[in-house]
Order: structure tokens, then sequence, then C-alpha cells
């Protein structure tokens, strides 16, 4: 599956103000134009989106259309959740030729099922792959509970990062890619020190910074520097953060030396509410954080 780029771009940002450490929030039509430009001129072309990131596909349609570049990005977008009720294959279409309309293309590299619930209806979705909708079928993972209900996907999206290793074991499998997202924690391990209210991410982070290598760097070098069958999604508000994903992309791997003593800080693992957003509200309310 090597039709997906090794960093990918994540575009929930394009239309939702999105991640726990955003301050800029939406970027402008003329900024996403620019970071789209700035992407596929770097390598990028990989494009993570869902119905259910605001206006992220329309937006994305209109600025490809414009920069002459519809057909050259691999588009990954998803199925919301299914209705009660709903017959699987027919929500399925419906949803993916609505995707096709807003992004302004005939298929998509991947489609993958939202809501882990929906897990057991991947054979619904492979068959629109028959239709010629999309290349790959797969499901986008979020809560370790549901860590195997992949096995029979082609693509899984999953949160990993130098904390977050609930999903280790679904990497390298033979025909199997994997669409990283989270690597930074939605910009939790980058945060300012008062900023964290997690404290066992704040104890362990202050100890990865003594290897002395910036965080942004670590936390996507640690990450591109296993081997397997992967792609690492990471979203931006500005052209100068991508500029600096790419930069990062394009280092050497990090040494066995370091890896070990990475993996001396960061195993054994965090609890997932720790390190997965979807619990972080209900931790504040358990540690009375405001």
């Amino acid at each position: 599956m090597s039709v997906f780029s090794k960093l990918m771009l994540g575009t929930v940002q394009f239309g939702l103000n999105y991640g726990v450490a955003n301050t800029a929030g939406k970027p402008s039509f003329d900024t996403v134009k620019d970071i789209l430009k700035t992407a596929y001129e770097g390598g990028v072309t990989t494009l993570d989106t869902a119905p259910e990131y605001g206006d992220s596909e329309e937006v994305i349609g209109c600025a490809l259309k414009e920069l002459g570049l519809s057909s050259r990005f691999q588009v990954i977008t998803k199925i919301p959740g299914l209705p009660a009720g709903a017959d699987p294959e027919q929500f399925m279409e419906n949803s993916i030729r609505m995707s096709l309309q807003r992004l302004q293309q005939k298929s998509v590299a991947a489609v993958l099922l939202h809501a882990e619930k929906d897990s057991l209806h991947l054979d619904a979705l492979k068959k629109q792959k028959d239709r010629g909708l999309t290349e790959f079928a797969g499901i986008s993972l979020n809560l370790q509970a549901h860590a195997d209900d992949g096995e029979t996907a082609d693509c899984l999206q999953v949160p990993a990062s130098i904390l977050d290793h609930r999903f280790d074991h679904c990497f390298g499998k033979p025909g199997r890619h994997c669409f990283i997202r989270g690597a930074c924690m939605q910009g939790m391990l980058l945060m300012p020190e008062d900023k964290i209210f997690i404290p066992e991410v704040l104890e362990r982070r202050r100890r990865l910074e003594k290897l002395g290598i910036p965080m942004a760097e670590l936390a996507l070098r640690y990450l591109f520097s296993k081997p397997e069958n992967k792609s690492i999604l990471t979203g931006v508000e500005t052209v100068a953060q991508l500029r600096e994903n790419i930069r990062i992309s394009r280092l050497s791997p990090l040494n066995e030396t370091d890896l070990k003593r990475i993996d001396e800080i960061v195993f054994p693992p965090l609890p997932e509410n720790c390190v997965s957003p979807f619990f972080w509200g209900k931790y504040k309310k358990e540690h009375n954080i405001a």
C-alpha cells in the first residue's frame, strides 16, 4: 500500500477548531490553499478528512480545484455512525457519494468506518470497492476495548504516540496499512507545563526532555523510527507548522541507544485515561481540575 505518503495531512482543522493546544482556530481558505500546495511540493500527498469535520470536505474540494491538484492527492474519508435501523450498505454508499460530491472527486483512496460500534458492518463497506468508490476499506479505532475489531480491515486509523501504546500490536500486519493519529496527543505533549493537567504525562515528558531532542521532533521521529507499514497523520494551522513536520519526517531514524532510553521511560505504558482525549473530561472531573 505504498500509495499513501509517509507523512499525511489531517484536515479536521480546516473545518473545526480542533485540539487542546489550538489557539489559532480554523485557517482561512487562502491559508488552506497554501498548506495544500506546500504539502504537495513536500511529498505529503495523503489527506485525512470526514463528513463530521465541519466543512473540511468542501474546503478541500474547492481548494484542490483552484490549485489544479484535484488528482494529485490520495484522500481518506469516513462513514458517520450508522443510525438505528439503517441499511448499512445503502447508508454507506450514500455517505460516500455525498463525500465525493463535496470533495469533487470520482473516488477516494480509502474509506473508514468512523464509529467503532459499526465494525461488524465492515463487509458492507468493502462492497463499496466493487462500485469503484474506494480502493481500500477500513476502520478508525479509538478505545482499547476495540483494538481487535479491525482484523479483516484493509487499513486502520489508530491513536499512537511516544506515550500511547494501546494499539502497538496492530502494526506490521502484511497487506494492511495503519494511519497513526495523535502523535502529540492533540498537542498536550507540546503545551507549557502549567497547562498539562495530567501529572503522569508531565512526569514522563520531563524525563523525555532530558534526551535533548525538541519534543515535537522527538514525538514524530519516534514513530517514524518504527519500521511497520504506516503513515503518520499530523494536523496543522499554518504553513510553517507543515514545513517543520516535513523537515522532521526527512531526518534519520532515532538510533538504537535513544530508542532504548525512550522505552525505559515510557514502559510500562500509561493507562488509557491518561493518554486518550476521550477520557480527559472525566479525568478532570475526578481530579477536580477546572
